[in-house]
């Protein structure tokens, strides 16, 4: 497939896959040896993978609970763009309605603040036949960067080579991020057998779709909005 259209195929998916449908081995070597032929700095390949197939396993995992962030509401409500219009004209954030409608006021994340209830964490699994998480190694870092900042990108570039291979592949690919938090990654530590000093960057949800996703507005910018040319504030024209 071309590799732009592919690309700006990618997406996330957020519906539950199919959980008779396993992943194959081969399919899920193809998915992680992308994610090794990633860059990354100074070729640290500052991750490991801890693949999740076992139904108990999952089922054990699922079972852990979960509370919605407040950090995280309000600073996605910020985000929203509640028209398509309105989308239109901005080119970044997510349209609203891609949310459950409490998060889509003030006053409806101010309830679900006050009165929402833990949820176990089969909800964002959704019947995933695999999960994948990703964990890097807190005592190393990429030479010469202050808060390993270029270790924490190379992680970026893992995660987009594993999505894109994904794609190609026609298996479904969500991020979990429910799964770094702090309290939810203790308990994982626990389940799982990870050491202290890992911590996990990411955590994936694998499957086939059990129905096709409805189109939705997709909307990036153009690269004259973002491209300057030979000086910052001299623009880019195609």
């Amino acid at each position: 497939m071309d590799i732009l259209k592919l690309i700006k195929e990618r997406r996330s998916s957020r519906m539950p896959f199919d959980a008779k449908h396993p992943i194959t081995n081969q399919d899920l070597i193809q998915i992680m040896e992308a994610g090794v032929w990633a860059p990354t700095a100074h070729n640290m390949q500052n991750f490991e993978v801890i693949v999740i197939d076992d139904k108990k396993l999952l089922e054990k995992i699922g079972n852990i609970k979960s509370q919605i962030s407040e950090v995280f509401l309000k600073e996605n409500y910020k985000q929203l763009s509640f028209s398509e219009e309105e989308f239109l004209k901005k080119r970044v954030g997510v349209l609203a309605t891609r949310f459950p409608e409490p998060w889509q006021t003030l006053e409806g994340i101010e309830k679900v603040i006050k009165t929402g209830r833990p949820s176990p964490l089969s909800n964002t699994i959704n019947d995933s036949p695999t999960i994948l998480i990703v964990v890097y190694d807190t005592k190393k870092r990429a030479p010469a960067s202050e808060g390993d900042f270029l270790g924490i990108l190379s992680l970026g570039t893992i995660m987009e080579n594993m999505w894109i291979m994904a794609a190609s592949l026609g298996i479904g690919f969500q991020i979990m991020s429910v799964f770094s938090s702090e309290s939810i990654e203790g308990e994982l530590r626990q389940i799982l057998n990870i050491p202290e000093y890992m911590k996990i960057a990411f955590t994936v949800r694998l499957g086939y779709p059990i129905y096709k996703e409805s189109k939705y507005l997709r909307i990036r910018r153009n690269v004259e909005d973002f491209a300057h040319h030979n000086k910052f504030g001299s623009k880019y024209y195609i």
